[in-house]
């Protein structure tokens, strides 16, 4: 059985993981201090908690995959995340769906046939209680565009919104004189992200130190 540590259990997040996890014979939240009864951990918590958790991880020398599915870390901290993923595998994603890894694919299959210059606009839409604006995804989003280097964007602009109850929107439209292009992913529930995280810990588990994406644990 594979031992899950889980940290930021309390929150909405770590709720959905246990909830899925309920009855699972192969995969378990193990409700201790951290330890090397662990196998893996899954952090959906703050910024500053996430650091901590690393420095414990440190000092109880304790090398375990590590799935990130926390936002709003600043340059400096990814900067210490990524310090640690020479000791152990780490996968920072700002949202682990399968539905934004499609999106993804989705907008390189747009960009690959595209021959004529658009502006992108990228909407990102969350509930009201959702602290960072734009969200981590929307800036993933935004930086996965531009690693695609194709010419005829000329600008990416992202718009937010916090309304509502929505677990999360995102358009992205490719607006210009002669075409319009858009695409979307809309998230109906938690447990979309919180299933997407234990199949990230699952696949992480035999992975190589180092510093990963979900589309690296794909492809």
């Amino acid at each position: 059985m594979t031992k899950l540590f889980l940290n930021g259990s309390s929150g909405k997040m770590g709720e959905s993981i246990k909830k899925i996890l309920e009855g699972n014979l192969d995969l378990k939240v193990l409700e201790e201090d951290l330890s090397a009864e662990h196998d893996c951990i899954i952090d959906f918590s703050r910024p500053e908690s996430t650091i901590k958790l690393l420095e414990s991880c440190k000092n109880k020398k304790l090398n375990l995959p590590m799935v990130i599915g926390t936002t709003g870390f600043s340059i400096d901290q990814i900067d210490v995340i990524k310090e640690h993923s020479k000791k152990f595998p780490i996968l920072l994603s700002f949202n682990l769906s399968d539905g934004i890894y499609n999106l993804k694919e989705g907008i390189k299959n747009i960009l690959h046939d595209l021959q004529t210059p658009v502006n992108c606009i990228i909407e990102d839409m969350h509930h009201i209680n959702k602290v960072d604006a734009p969200s981590g995804t929307a800036i993933d989003i935004k930086k996965y565009i531009e690693g695609l280097n194709n010419d005829f964007v000329s600008a990416i602009n992202i718009t937010s919104k916090r309304e509502g109850a929505f677990f999360g929107i995102h358009h992205v439209r490719f607006e210009g004189d002669q075409v319009n292009l858009s695409i979307s992913h809309k998230a109906l529930s938690r447990n979309i992200f919180a299933q997407g995280a234990i199949n990230a810990a699952l696949s992480l588990i035999d992975k190589e130190p180092g510093f990963y994406s979900l589309e690296s644990i794909k492809n």
